[in-house]
């Protein structure tokens, strides 16, 4: 047998199949998406580079630790783009509040692990830029 078939049979312990009769239906309406293959040296460049280009009301940035979520923020700040940062490493009360004060306008630019990612809902958000690449298909599509 092939070694991709019992790959594959090994993987898929309750397979499914899904049938989508409108390929409209698997992009959120008027979502665009991009991505840039960079090396990791060029990203904060990139990432400067973008905010300084691109028109925004708000934007997210999801990175995929805590100490990335600390280090972006420290950069973004030094580069002149006040931001804001939301991890794990923060009391939830002092989460809510950094969350209350992004959601009212308060800062342009939020900082974040993949924590936020689920249920966040800002009308203002008009860009999501995954700094890092989510581990899963899941993952990015509760960012997005």
């Amino acid at each position: 047998m092939d070694s991709n078939i019992i790959y594959c049979q090994i993987c898929s312990f309750q397979p499914m199949e899904i049938y989508v009769d409108d390929e409209a239906k698997l992009t959120l309406h008027g979502l665009v998406q991009h991505y840039i293959k960079l090396k990791e040296e060029e990203k904060n460049r990139k990432l400067n580079d973008l905010l300084d280009a691109l028109d925004f009301n708000q934007v997210v940035i999801f990175v995929k630790s805590v100490s990335r979520a600390a280090e972006l923020d420290r950069l973004l700040i030094e580069c002149n783009f006040p931001s804001i940062c939301i991890h794990s490493g923060m009391s939830q009360e002092e989460r809510l509040k950094r969350y209350r004060g992004f959601k009212e306008g308060h800062t342009r630019i939020l900082v974040a692990t993949d924590l936020v990612g689920r249920g966040i809902d800002i009308e203002r958000v008009n860009i999501v830029i995954n700094y890092d690449m989510p581990d899963s298909a899941d993952t990015y599509l509760h960012m997005v």
